[in-house]
């Protein structure tokens, strides 16, 4: 995972090896950004579904080793506030997320109406979806990206690759007319979301669904899946 090499020094300790992952780093971040008033220890610990000392080291270690969260100076008016909401994104912080979200420029809840005839026991999945560009080439059979969501306690993976004019699930089949083809209605919801997100869906783009049993652990699914395609 070379785009994810800058992360390698929050993972060195001569001590205790830290207990959370990649994907905790690469959401946070994620989470970070959608929060630019700041986010607090407390509130990422939920969202990242881990543990306090797990959250705290973290945190420790956005903050002191990669340099990519800060608390804002103490200050009057709204850096006042925003200090007492938590930590916000620093440039570098801010910088990196850029990188990160040229490879997956969408991660959001998705709507289940729309994936029913493609999400094995659909209800009570919580799915969340995200846009990986140009990874198609990464993908086999689609295994390894449903192991990962399970790995990070998600409950699966669904992946759909686009072809720039259909969408399907990806196969070892060679013949392109073996390969399974979503229904128009799912393709239309993807292209509208991602329309609508300003972004571009082209030819060997890829979209995971990832399912868990609450949202957050969806998400982390979803993202966890999208790294294996790094």
């Amino acid at each position: 995972m070379k785009e994810l090499s800058e992360l390698e020094p929050l993972f060195e300790s001569r001590t205790i090896k830290p207990t959370f992952e990649y994907v905790h780093v690469l959401l946070s971040l994620f989470i970070f950004g959608e929060n630019s008033e700041g986010i607090g220890r407390y509130r990422l610990k939920e969202e990242l579904q881990i543990g306090s000392g797990t959250a705290k080291s973290l945190f420790k270690k956005l903050k002191d080793v990669s340099k990519f969260i800060m608390v804002p100076s103490e200050g009057k008016g709204s850096n006042s506030e925003i200090q007492r909401k938590g930590h916000i994104l620093t440039e570098k912080g801010y910088n990196f997320l850029t990188k990160i979200k040229k490879k997956i420029p969408i991660l959001e809840k998705a709507n289940l109406k729309f994936l029913k005839e493609i999400i094995i026991e659909p209800e009570n999945v919580n799915p969340y979806f995200c846009l990986v560009k140009n990874a198609a080439k990464n993908i086999n059979d689609g295994i390894e990206q449903r192991d990962a969501a399970i790995k990070i306690d998600g409950s699966g993976a669904t992946c759909l690759i686009y072809n720039g004019k259909d969408m399907y699930f990806p196969t070892k089949a060679s013949n392109i007319n073996e390969r399974e083809k979503i229904n128009q209605n799912t393709l239309n919801y993807f292209k509208t979301e991602i329309e609508d997100a300003n972004v571009k869906f082209e030819i060997n783009d890829v979209i995971i669904i990832g399912s868990g049993d609450n949202p957050q652990k969806s998400r982390l699914a979803t993202l966890n899946a999208a790294l294996t395609l790094f």
